[in-house]
């Protein structure tokens, strides 16, 4: 089976400066954790709200360590700083839409403030990038609602075969998907 490689970038400027601990790449890569049941290596990044700098991350991640799932955590509020979609925006091939109305959806459920979430998803090449909150509650939250497409999204990209803890999340393929985990 092959190894999976995600992607975890942290964008924060205090994070990124030893000011704040980072609590997003943690939530995410515990997550996945419990989530994954194929053999899977984490890139991880803490990296400032600065827009170029979040591009050469997205790409790196994407194009040079073939990462097939790129998540994010952090700025994609409104914030002046918040410019984690713009970059998102900048390095895709196509737009996802319905990830994001999927997690917004899910977040209103528990704060009326998630109308100002903007978070994207998008593919690059054979990386699907995800956009998530920065709140590990809520980062979990989204998870847990769009993961399940996660896999299938991955395999339409020709990206590795990706398998979940059933207990944990149900994984959704088609019948007619290939169903091929050793390659």
């Amino acid at each position: 089976m092959q190894m999976v490689k995600i992607g975890l970038v942290t964008i924060s400027d205090r994070a990124s400066t030893g000011v704040y601990e980072d609590l997003g790449g943690p939530a995410m890569y515990d997550w996945l954790t419990s989530a994954l049941s194929c053999p899977w290596h984490a890139v991880k990044h803490i990296i400032a709200d600065e827009q170029a700098l979040i591009e050469q991350t997205l790409i790196k991640l994407a194009d040079e360590e073939g990462c097939c799932l790129i998540l994010t955590t952090g700025g994609t509020g409104p914030a002046k700083r918040d410019v984690t979609p713009e970059a998102t925006l900048a390095v895709a091939d196509k737009v996802l839409d319905g990830f994001a109305e999927q997690m917004r959806a899910v977040s209103l459920k528990y704060v009326p403030t998630a109308i100002l979430s903007r978070q994207v998803a998008v593919i690059r090449n054979q990386s699907l990038i995800i956009n998530l909150p920065g709140k590990p509650t809520a980062i979990a939250e989204c998870l847990d609602a769009v993961f399940p497409a996660v896999p299938y999204c991955i395999d339409l990209i020709d990206g590795p075969f990706i398998t979940t803890h059933s207990d944990r999340v149900q994984a959704f393929r088609p019948k007619h998907a290939k169903q091929v985990a050793d390659e």
